[in-house]
């Protein structure tokens, strides 16, 4: 099973440039964020057209997640509400449009589009933290149901200095915070697993190029799209990939997709020897 996520800055408005990226790459499922777009507008027979069944929580004009999938989704939940209906700072949280989750052969996958936060002296920067707290109790529930889980989208956080084009002068500032990073890797416990990093340790890999500054053309990146796989998905991915070639198309958004390939359904019947007598 392959599975992507991609911050496409408004599906309306790139969907050529997705249904053509779908139509080559085929996955099996694509998770979207920042779609901009109402649920009554979302383009639902651009994917049918390509296999695709659509699952989406959406606003006008900003935010915006969405599940695209070639297999059968099932148990669709939207917002934080969904696993906390009695948590009040999830029902706040939930006005924009930033959670969603589906049960896909099997497998939970965690759709998200984490907040920015603006700057550390904006208002939105405590704001994102209230949120990564709530994703914590969110996930605690979420991992206590035992479903095999992939949590992915667009988290705006470099989690480490090998994640940013320039650490000496980002690492401290919006989106490499040491309270955005600890709140991240508390989150993720010792139960989830960066997938990229399984195969790739390096830095120079980035997701997200910002449009001023020429910072595509000069290649200052970050990584902040992140697939996170719990233990029994770790074992069985087989590699992560970032798609950078689709930042250089005309009028794209400023991420590119990211892809990890899982050997799932596992084979049940690995190891077994059919010539092995009977007891």
């Amino acid at each position: 099973m392959r599975i992507a996520t991609w911050n496409v800055n408004s599906v309306r408005t790139r969907l050529e440039q997705v249904t053509a990226w779908l139509a080559a790459e085929q996955p099996e499922v694509l998770c979207l964020q920042e779609t901009k777009v109402a649920d009554a507008l979302f383009p639902h027979d651009a994917f049918a057209a390509l296999g695709y069944a659509t699952a989406i929580s959406g606003q006008k004009a900003y935010n915006g997640v969405a599940i695209l999938s070639r297999l059968p989704l099932e148990d669709v939940r939207l917002g934080f509400a969904a696993l906390l209906p009695s948590d009040p700072v999830a029902a706040e949280l939930d006005e924009q449009k930033r959670v969603i989750s589906a049960r896909i052969d099997g497998v939970r996958v965690l759709d998200l589009y984490v907040p920015n936060g603006s700057s550390l002296t904006s208002d939105k920067y405590p704001y994102k933290l209230r949120w990564l707290a709530c994703l914590q109790r969110y996930l605690t529930l979420q991992q206590a149901e035992g479903e095999p889980l992939v949590m992915l989208g667009d988290f705006n956080i470099g989690p480490e200095e090998r994640d940013l084009h320039d650490p000496e002068r980002l690492t401290g500032g919006i989106m490499a915070s040491e309270a955005e990073r600890q709140a991240l890797r508390e989150l993720l416990g010792d139960q989830l697993h960066d997938a990229f990093r399984l195969f790739e340790p390096a830095s120079g890999h980035w997701s997200w190029w910002d449009y001023r500054s020429a910072a595509w053309e000069r290649d200052r990146g970050w990584r902040i799209d992140h697939i996170y796989l719990d233990d029994s998905l770790q074992e069985l991915a087989t590699g992560c990939v970032i798609h950078r070639a689709v930042r250089g198309n005309e009028q794209p958004s400023d991420h590119a997709p990211v892809v990890v390939n899982l050997a799932w359904p596992p084979d049940d019947d690995e190891g077994d020897d059919p010539e092995a007598e009977w007891p």
